[in-house]
């Protein structure tokens, strides 16, 4: 056995809640929660979409796919039964700046389905490239079909520019098309090392128990001595900040045949370190993020305008971005962008009364206190914010930060972030005019200004809550 694990002192505690780094710089964060008999199991690598150079775009999603390929101990179809026979699903995820291998088991199988997993994030055999390089290639076009998931990309690109944060997670066809097995085995080396992985797990199960899997998995693998290597860049944190020429405003439009034409209007948010997420939240349930809130109330429920329209945030290493979509059909598009027009407007000017923010702070605190009741939540709870270098609050801690949320904090947070200046917009549909006619109630810097209207082009092909971090 190598060389034993130390304790971090974690930021915040939860019950049952243990963290510890091995020599090698893996993580391994667990819980014990009783009266269980799963384990919810998860691999977070420090790796997505917005660590990607342009030459790479969609390579961190390929790789996520090839690691069901098979590894060197074990084939693509053995890794299936494998998890079958064990009455598991074994999965995984890329976002802007994570990928995530991850099951849920009984607690008896946690051994193998731990050695399965470690392997194919360690010791990818990456075969079969061609096979999986045409799935990757149908689920871009099926991505390019779907306009209701193409204009939250379409948004980030308009609200973060040429910066990898505006580019969508999937990738570009054109790259995944040409990628090599050398150019992903690179990618892998460069990429999967141990202090870019955090190891975290929920449920019928001991941290000490966990450690030892995890010391007897790099003592096989040879893996123990490649922490000796510098971080460049391996954690989220080492990221430098967006200047302020990035986030600039911006306009984008992509024509095409749909029944709806499905909106965005983004702007720059707040990161994911920054205290006030929790004002952001209660915002949010005020704004667009409940049916009680003023955008459902108004938009749909008053005056059936839309079936869908919400709010929504998403918050990043040092950068974050919020939003309104909206999908409606022609002839309503105007109607509805001047009342979430007139919304915005208002919820500068009067962001909450005492009512909406009681019911906002007390549904956030449901939604937390309810999705702690997953073993899987909890895990992707711990996962994501030791990876994100995050305090592990309590679910009590929780409540009490949202308790703390008060009227002034959300007045100046509406005041800072939904300022008409600082709104991207962003849309999909069959008119472009009919679209630019439509924004002009909004009452953005954009909206009336005919360079940027003149310069809307289709761009280039290219979308868990989680409070403690």
């Amino acid at each position: 056995m190598g060389a034993s694990a130390t304790d971090s002192e974690p930021r915040g505690s939860t019950p049952g809640h243990r963290q510890s780094i091995l020599p090698s710089g893996v993580r391994v964060v667990s819980e014990h929660v009783p009266g269980v008999r799963s384990v919810a199991l998860g691999f977070w690598v420090a790796t997505g979409s917005s660590a990607e150079r342009d030459s790479e775009a969609g390579i961190s999603h390929l790789l996520e796919h090839m690691l069901f390929r098979g590894t060197e101990r074990f084939g693509s179809e053995e890794i299936d039964q494998i998890f079958d026979a064990m009455g598991a699903e074994i999965n995984a995820g890329t976002d802007k700046e994570a990928t995530t291998l991850y099951t849920r088991v009984l607690d008896r199988h946690l051994q193998h389905a731990f050695e399965v997993m470690s392997d194919m994030i360690w010791r990818p055999r990456l075969g079969e490239l061609d096979a999986e390089r045409e799935v990757v290639l149908e689920e871009i076009a099926m991505y390019e079909d779907d306009p209701q998931d193409r204009v939250f990309d379409l948004v980030s690109g308009a609200v973060f520019g040429e910066h990898p944060l505006g580019r969508a997670v999937i990738g570009r066809a054109e790259v995944i098309a040409g990628v090599t097995r050398e150019q992903l085995d690179s990618f892998h080396r460069e990429r999967y090392r141990p202090e870019s992985i955090v190891i975290a797990a929920a449920g019928s199960l001991e941290h000490d128990a966990l450690l030892e899997l995890v010391q007897g998995v790099e003592d096989t693998l040879g893996i123990a001595g490649e922490g000796q290597r510098a971080r460049n860049g391996a954690r989220l944190s080492d990221r430098p900040a967006l200047g302020p020429a990035v986030l600039q405003p911006r306009l984008r439009f992509l024509e095409k045949d749909t029944e709806q034409y499905h909106v965005c209007i983004g702007a720059p948010g707040i990161a994911r370190e920054d205290e006030r997420r929790f004002a952001l939240r209660v915002l949010e349930g005020v704004l667009g993020g409940t049916s009680s809130s003023r955008l459902f109330q108004e938009v749909r429920e008053r005056r059936g305008l839309a079936y869908s329209v919400f709010s929504y945030s998403s918050l990043h290493a040092h950068a974050g971005e919020i939003g309104v979509y909206l999908g409606t059909r022609p002839e309503n598009l105007a109607d509805a962008l001047a009342v979430i027009g007139a919304e915005l407007e208002r919820c500068v000017q009067d962001p909450a009364s005492e009512e909406e923010l009681t019911r906002s702070r007390e549904n956030l605190k449901g939604r937390v206190v309810l999705g702690m009741e997953s073993t899987g939540a909890r895990m992707s709870r711990l996962g994501s914010a030791v990876l994100n270098e995050m305090p592990v609050l309590s679910i009590s801690e929780m409540i009490e930060h949202i308790d703390a949320v008060r009227i002034e904090q959300v007045r100046e947070l509406a005041a800072e972030l939904l300022a008409p200046e600082r709104l991207s917009l962003a849309g999909i549909g069959p008119s472009r005019e009919r679209f630019l006619e439509a924004v002009a109630p909004l009452g953005t810097s954009l909206a009336g200004d005919p360079e940027e209207r003149s310069a809307v082009r289709e761009p280039a092909s290219s979308a868990g809550e989680v409070l403690s971090s």
